[in-house]
């Protein structure tokens, strides 16, 4: 009889422990626990901890309200500038209805990641190249209403989404180089013109005040030159500017005055011509001229020959050998 109670008593508590062991479950602290009765789900969501079902009946179904990050594979699109691109992403979700994410929809995680394939090419065909460059923010925000819109009726709502990255043809990436390096050679023109106008208004100011002041004009030459030689130069060009020239002739005495030299006397008025003697003494010396002889190529005279009668060719040629 005892043994037959011993007996029992262990059958009993061995049947309690497997009871307890299929009927207790624990529920993690950042989980909920949905009750499916003979397939039917009760109202009551489990928290964390420690809870019971009847087994064989009851089945638990633990649910993640963890925030979840879905990498968005890369799609391929075309602008709205006709422009081929790869935009790839990243969902940031979480489950806010544990029943309408079990219930509502087979496989939650699957039907955002398809929805966030949907919504990515769409706002690619929407969007123009630079506002996928530039305006990312506007674009996120955009991407998460299309995705959050549907979502919320899964039990799930879109946390934030981000786009990661845009690839862009080789052709498009040069051309958009070559752009930003025109922009950058304009803006750098243009402040070297800039810089130019100030200068100019400077050294006209500069020289306006050292025309007023001849000598500062030497005294910039003079540390002009200074520079030039302290970089060791074998070549000096130095300028010589007419100013200078200028400012030396004013600082130069003037020369002393010279006696004017006294002209002869005429021998007659202006309107009387030479007198007869002068007359005379000019034909006496002409006649002269006339009967002296020519000395020939040795020295000597040669009978004949005078002045005012050019010698034949025969005699030329004689005179010449």
């Amino acid at each position: 009889m005892v043994e037959e109670l011993l007996t029992a008593a262990i059958a009993t508590g061995v049947g309690v422990v497997v009871y307890v062991g299929a009927a207790a479950r624990v529920v993690k602290q950042y989980e909920r626990g949905l009750v499916f009765r003979f397939g039917r789900l009760r109202e009551e969501v489990r928290g964390p901890g420690f809870t019971t079902i009847v087994p064989f009946v009851e089945r638990l179904r633990k649910v993640n309200m963890q925030i979840v990050t879905l990498p968005v594979p890369a799609q391929e699109g075309i602008t709205r500038d006709n422009v081929t691109v790869r935009v790839d992403a990243v969902v940031y979700f979480k489950v806010v209805d544990p029943a309408s994410a079990i219930v509502a929809v087979e496989d939650y995680r699957f039907a955002v990641s398809q929805m966030a394939q949907t919504s990515l090419r769409s706002i690619i065909g929407k969007s123009d190249l630079d506002d996928l460059l530039s305006n990312r923010e506007m674009l996120n925000q955009g991407l998460e209403l299309m995705i959050d819109s549907p979502a919320v009726g899964w039990g799930v709502q879109i946390d934030r989404v981000e786009i990661k990255d845009v690839s862009l043809p080789e052709t498009m990436k040069r051309s958009m180089a070559r752009q930003a390096e025109a922009d950058r050679e304009r803006r750098a023109r243009v402040i070297n013109a800039d810089a130019e106008l100030q200068a100019s208004h400077k050294l006209a100011e500069a020289a306006e005040v050292m025309s007023e002041q001849p000598a500062a004009l030497q005294l910039r030459l003079l540390h002009t030159i200074v520079a030039v030689a302290a970089e060791k130069n074998s070549t000096l060009v130095l300028p010589f500017p007419v100013e200078l020239l200028r400012f030396l002739e004013r600082s130069a005495p003037p020369p002393a005055a010279t006696p004017a030299r006294e002209e002869p006397a005429p021998a007659g008025p202006a309107s009387e011509g030479p007198g007869p003697a002068e007359v005379a003494d000019t034909d006496a010396d002409a006649d002269a001229l006339d009967g002296a002889p020519v000395p020939d190529a040795l020295g000597g005279p040669v009978d004949g020959l005078m002045l005012d009668a050019p010698p034949p060719e025969e005699e030329r040629e004689g005179l010449r050998e």
